[in-house]
């Protein structure tokens, strides 16, 4: 019997479209960030710098093995809590992702770190900056943003050579980002001569230092520097003002955002915040980061909030050693990812023997006028 040319057509478009999705593999890439909490703004800028990098690799079409990629997105909540960022990396190890970005902070990138280890997965965090997560022999492990002992070691020579500080209290969060900065920010400090007035810890969830502040005044301090993120540092500063410190304000990334004089409401005076980002785009770069950006705002309806540039480089990166490894296989391309030399946006991406840049960036900012503006990149 023969079929009706309209049931031929079907069928050949079936075996057809069939073919195409035999030839098409799937490369899942997960993502995680705290997408709940005081910095969930920060963890969905990270989210977003993901989902725009998958955008941009699928639409350009990649080839491995002989086969079309398609890249999917897995991406999780840790809510900046390490037990929770445990269980997202046993789930994302369970659900055979090829590789993670993340996390966000050094408190949860280094417990889950192990895990992602254990099972042989690549891991980019593009901005946890504690020393320790790149320290523990792990061949997997890399970041894209510099550490804290070349952020802390900045500050602290700045704050001596420019603001001429001779007095300064450390305040910290006690997580793994907040002291691993206070702490390398110290050593910097006292190196250059800073006398250490005082040094004081709260949590990355409180609200009220007026306690520690009042302790911190007694002591007359130049300089106030904070180890944490920018939902603990801008009540900070409000409290500051309100108990007449009139100290300059001193810190790393975490409170190096756009977002830090709306939550300190009002309370900051122009120049009175300094601060460092892990990363910096030198001259030569402004005009991919200021297309980035662009690009950013015109797909989310918002402004790049601090991380989102260094996922997007990091999801590139781990691309590229796929692309150069010829394989999405982590035991297949983790030797390349090793090797990596990658033109980003956020600058020129090399990795030396434990997976930290080599000669990584850091841009200073201050705020005029309730706006971030920009001191100078350093090295």
């Amino acid at each position: 019997m023969r079929l009706p040319v309209r049931y031929l057509s079907l069928l050949a478009m079936y075996l057809v479209t069939s073919s195409v999705f035999a030839q098409e593999q799937i490369v899942k890439i997960g993502h995680v960030g705290p997408l709940s909490g005081p910095i969930a703004h920060l963890g969905k800028d990270n989210e977003n710098g993901a989902r725009m990098a998958i955008d941009v690799l699928n639409a350009k079409g990649m080839t491995l093995g002989g086969k079309k990629v398609k890249f999917q997105l897995v991406a999780e909540d840790d809510g900046a809590n390490p037990q929770q960022a445990t269980s997202v990396a046993q789930k994302l190890t369970d659900a055979k992702v090829n590789g993670v970005i993340g996390h966000l902070n050094s408190g949860t990138t280094i417990p889950a770190s192990k895990i992602y280890h254990d099972h042989g997965i690549p891991q980019i965090s593009p901005s946890a900056t504690n020393p320790k997560y790149t320290q523990q022999g792990y061949k997997g492990t890399f970041r894209v943003v510099a550490n804290d002992g070349q952020l802390g070691g900045a500050l602290g020579r700045y704050a001596a050579n420019t603001l001429k500080t001779k007095n300064v209290a450390i305040i910290d969060d006690r997580t793994a980002y907040g002291q691993g900065v206070a702490d390398e920010f110290a050593k910097a400090a006292k190196a250059a001569g800073i006398n250490i007035v005082g040094r004081q810890y709260t949590n990355d969830k409180a609200t009220d230092f007026n306690a520690i502040l009042t302790a911190i005044k007694g002591k007359q301090p130049d300089l106030v520097f904070f180890g944490g993120m920018d939902a603990v540092g801008g009540p900070m500063l409000r409290q500051m003002k309100q108990l007449g410190i009139n100290a300059k304000f001193m810190g790393g990334d975490g409170i190096c955002t756009e977002q830090l004089p709306s939550l300190a409401a009002g309370a900051m005076g122009d120049g009175q915040v300094v601060c460092a980002e892990a990363g910096g785009v030198e001259d030569s770069g402004k005009k991919a980061m200021d297309n980035f950006r662009a690009d950013y705002k015109k797909k989310f309806g918002s402004e790049v909030k601090l991380y989102a540039p260094y996922v997007y480089d990091a999801v590139m990166v781990m691309a590229d050693a796929m692309q150069r490894a010829n394989s999405a296989e982590p035991a297949k391309y983790l030797a390349e990812l090793a090797k990596t030399s990658y033109q980003g946006v956020t600058g020129k991406i090399e990795f030396d023997a434990r997976g930290d840049m080599k000669q990584g960036t850091l841009t200073l900012y201050t705020y005029e006028g309730g706006k971030r503006s920009q001191i100078a990149v350093v090295r």
